[in-house]
C-alpha cells in the first residue's frame, strides 16, 4: 500500500470514529475543509498517521502554512517519508 493510500484508509477511520462523511471520491484536487473531517479529526488524523508511520511531519519539518488539498497533505508526508 502506498503512502496515499495509506492517508485515506486512515481518513476513513477517522471519519468512522468521529461519526463524519468523507466527500467521495478523496482526490488530489480535494479541498481538505471540504472534505468531511473537521480540525479535530484532522487532529486524529495526524495522530493516526504518527501511529501507523512513526513520524509526524508537521512536528519533524519546518512547515510554514498548513496544506490546503489532499495532494498538498500528502506531499508533506512524502517529504518526511524520504527523510526518514
Amino acid at each position: 500500500m502506498d503512502l496515499e493510500q495509506q492517508i485515506k484508509l486512515a481518513m476513513q477511520q477517522v471519519a468512522e470514529l468521529g461519526d463524519c462523511q468523507l466527500v467521495e471520491p478523496i482526490e488530489a484536487s480535494t479541498l481538505l475543509l471540504e472534505s468531511g473531517l473537521d480540525s479535530l479529526g484532522y487532529a486524529m488524523l495526524v495522530a493516526q498517521l504518527e501511529e501507523d508511520l512513526g513520524f509526524d511531519p508537521f512536528t519533524e519539518l519546518a512547515i510554514d502554512t498548513y496544506p490546503s488539498t489532499f495532494s498538498e497533505f500528502v506531499a508533506i508526508y512524502q517529504q518526511c517519508a524520504s527523510q526518514q
